[in-house]
C-alpha cells in the first residue's frame, strides 16, 4: 500500500524503481478495455509533443501488457490540493509559494496554447492534478482527456468532460471548449490558493453557493472578499 501515490479515474499511480535505480511513477490502468486504451495512447501522444519544465514528463509506457502502464517522472511533494487543504506546521504553503506556483502553471498553460507544437487543451485543470517537486516547483499531469487542436481551429466541440467546481460554465452549457475554458480552470485554483477553500463544498450555506468560484464572485459583489481569504495569505500581507 505505501507504494500507491494516488488513484484516479483513469487508474492506480505506484512508486517504481528502473533497473539503473531511478525512481518512477507507474500508472496503471484499473480495467482493460477500448475506451481505456484509447485514453492511455491519447496521453502519450500528448505527452511525446511536449517539453517543459512545468508538466511532468512521461518516461516510457507498455501499451502491449494486459493492463496498460505508463511511466513518469517521480514528483515527490504530493499535490498542490493536499498542500492547501491538508497543510502542515513543518512546511506551510506560504503566499510567496502561491505566488509563485501559480505563475508556474500559467506558464505551463501558456505553452500548451502557444508554444507547443500544436496547441494543445489540457481540459482538466485542478489542484489535484498539479503536482510540486523536490524544491515545491509546480507539475501540471494527468492528460489523459486532452486534445489537441489545429492553430487555426478555436475551439473544440465535444461531450462535456472535467471536474464540477472548476468547469468553465460556457463549456458546460455550449459543449465548445476552448482555450479559455483551461483559464477559467486555472482561475478556480487561484482562488483555492487565495482562500484555502475546496472548488466544492457542502459546508458552505445555501446563500454561499456549493461552488468556490461563484462564492468568490458574491464576495466581490459584496464587498467582503477579506472575509474568504485564507488567514496565511491575510497575515502575511498585514506584515509587509
Amino acid at each position: 500500500m505505501n507504494r500507491i501515490l494516488g488513484r484516479g479515474g483513469q487508474g492506480t499511480v505506484y512508486k517504481g524503481m528502473l533497473s539503473d535505480g531511478r525512481i518512477v511513477a507507474v500508472k496503471k490502468s484499473q480495467k482493460v478495455d477500448e475506451d481505456d486504451l484509447e485514453v492511455f495512447i491519447n496521453e502519450v501522444v500528448i505527452l511525446s509533443q511536449i517539453n517543459h519544465r512545468n508538466i511532468v514528463k512521461l518516461l516510457g509506457c507498455c501499451l502491449e501488457t494486459e493492463v496498460p502502464l505508463l511511466v513518469y517522472e517521480f514528483i515527490p511533494n504530493d499535490t498542490l490540493f493536499q498542500h492547501i487543504h491538508s497543510p502542515t506546521e513543518e512546511f506551510p504553503l506560504t503566499w510567496e509559494m502561491r505566488l509563485r506556483i501559480a505563475t508556474e502553471v500559467s506558464l505551463a498553460l501558456s505553452y500548451l496554447h502557444s508554444a507547443a507544437s500544436v496547441p494543445i487543451y489540457h481540459r482538466d485543470i485542478k489542484s489535484t492534478n498539479i503536482l510540486l517537486d523536490d524544491k515545491y516547483r509546480a507539475k501540471v499531469s494527468d492528460f489523459g482527456t486532452s486534445r489537441s487542436v489545429s492553430i487555426d481551429q478555436t475551439h473544440l466541440t465535444t461531450k462535456v468532460i472535467g471536474t464540477f467546481g472548476y468547469l468553465d460554465p460556457e463549456y458546460f452549457q455550449s459543449s465548445q471548449f476552448t482555450e479559455k475554458s483551461d483559464v477559467y480552470s486555472f482561475g478556480v485554483v487561484m482562488v483555492e490558493l487565495l482562500t484555502g477553500q475546496k472548488a466544492i463544498s457542502s459546508i458552505r450555506s445555501q446563500d454561499q453557493g456549493k461552488s468556490l468560484a461563484t462564492n468568490f464572485l458574491q464576495s466581490i459583489e459584496e464587498n467582503s472578499l477579506l472575509d474568504i481569504l485564507d488567514a496565511v495569505v491575510l497575515n502575511e500581507s498585514r506584515n509587509e
